[in-house]
């Protein structure tokens, strides 16, 4: 308890590292898995509705899901609450054994790898969308230059840090800057004569996970300072509940106004010179900026436990050595990433990728850990038959969708070629 008492509100600091800051309250920790869950996946919910069929499946695909992402987040704190570890993999290396943890680094690697790719790409976007179509050929006009600057000159400053305690504070703007999005969509609907009327084309159901922010919820459970189940139950709950909110009328609205011809990133589908979207744009783009850090700095926790865990550990872990490794780690994330952003022409080639991975994170890891933990649980028979069941049924469901939705990604891509 020492250790989880010391926790950062930072989310990312690791038990062997010290850290000694106030722990996180609960409105924190509500706004902190909100900005976590408003990503990139925001601007494609509405082409999300489109993937699923229309309005009606969409919205059952969503309710469906809001009962697994509630039950995998209160499963993550419970596995959190019994084992020693404030890292994702760590609860599950420690609940499910060594095999399943080596199989969750991989899987936490290469979703947030992918997520950061994701992130950039949605802000080349929106650089590239400001410039108006306009022709240019100076290399300062490029945004694929203004990209390049940004991640060199802001997004790798921020990452480099041990910790990032201002997420706190900025997890409101990430927020705000979401709510101010799923305004503009919904107002535009209904001032706008232009919209597309009409019955609008079915398409091929798509049934992979919508939003999620599991990544981070053990480090978000062990920063807080009441650890209460009944508390987290609370606060994922309020968390989840504005997700909801927050995407539903987002690809709701999104989806009546474009219809089956809507972008996979909903701002691209305005007009580059309105001015509300250009600040929606804005907005957003800042709100990515500060998410990144979050995204690469989980992954890069990942790749410092294999490099401490190594014969050399031991000295890594010392001031200088521990700072330098963490600086050739972020730089070469945002570098690569960075280059493999430039190169992605569709940002629903990324999410496709994710969406099949995250299940991993929804589904698949909760279940067994919640499977695990039963076996040596002190509870009544009855109970403990209950949540193995549910635990085996959060498993299936989960391959179900990484298949289905791996399956869809490999035939489109195979298709297209």
């Amino acid at each position: 308890m020492e250790e989880l008492a010391r926790e950062s509100i930072s989310l990312l600091a690791k038990p062997s590292l010290e850290s000694d800051r106030p722990s996180l309250s609960s409105s924190g920790a509500v706004f902190i898995l909100l900005k976590s869950a408003l990503g990139a996946g925001l601007l494609n919910f509405p082409w999300a509705f489109n993937r699923a069929g229309g309005i009606g499946p969409a919205v059952l695909v969503e309710l469906g899901s809001l009962i697994f992402l509630i039950s995998g987040l209160v499963i993550l704190g419970y596995s959190t609450s019994i084992s020693t570890q404030t890292t994702y993999q760590g609860v599950v290396r420690e609940i499910c054994g060594a095999a399943v943890g080596k199989l969750c680094e991989a899987c936490f690697i290469l979703n947030l790898f992918m997520i950061s790719v994701a992130f950039l790409r949605v802000m080349g976007d929106q650089l590239e969308k400001c410039d108006g179509g306009a022709a240019r050929h100076d290399w300062f006009a490029d945004h694929r230059f203004a990209l390049s600057a940004l991640s060199i000159l802001v997004i790798l400053p921020l990452s480099i840090p041990r910790e990032i305690g201002f997420q706190k504070h900025t997890s409101i703007l990430g927020t705000l800057a979401a709510c101010y999005l799923m305004l503009v969509i919904v107002v535009k609907y209904y001032l706008d004569t232009d919209r597309i009327a009409g019955r609008l084309p079915p398409v091929s159901p798509d049934t992979r996970p919508l939003f999620q922010c599991h990544e981070a919820c053990v480090a978000i459970y062990s920063s807080m300072g009441n650890k209460k189940l009944s508390h987290w139950v609370v606060v994922s709950v309020t968390s989840m509940l504005f997700c909801l909110l927050i995407y539903s009328l987002t690809g709701l609205y999104g989806y009546l106004t474009f219809g089956a011809d809507v972008a996979a990133d909903i701002l691209m589908s305005y007009p580059g010179n309105d001015v509300v979207v250009v600040i929606a744009r804005l907005l957003f783009g800042v709100s990515i900026l500060t998410i990144y850090p979050i995204a690469l700095l989980l992954g890069r926790s990942v790749l410092q436990d294999v490099c401490l865990s190594a014969k050399c550990g031991l000295a890594l872990t010392r001031e200088p050595h521990e700072k330098g490794l963490r600086v050739v780690l972020t730089t070469g994330w945002v570098v690569v990433t960075l280059a493999i952003a430039l190169c992605v022409p569709d940002i629903s080639k990324v999410i496709s990728g994710i969406g099949g991975i995250s299940a991993f994170f929804i589904f698949i890891f909760p279940g067994l850990c919640l499977v695990c933990a039963m076996q040596t649980e002190p509870i009544k028979a009855r109970t403990k038959f209950c949540l193995i069941t549910w635990g085996v049924l959060t498993v299936l469901c989960g391959a179900f969708i990484f298949g289905q939705s791996t399956t869809i990604a490999v035939m489109e891509l195979l298709y297209k070629l």
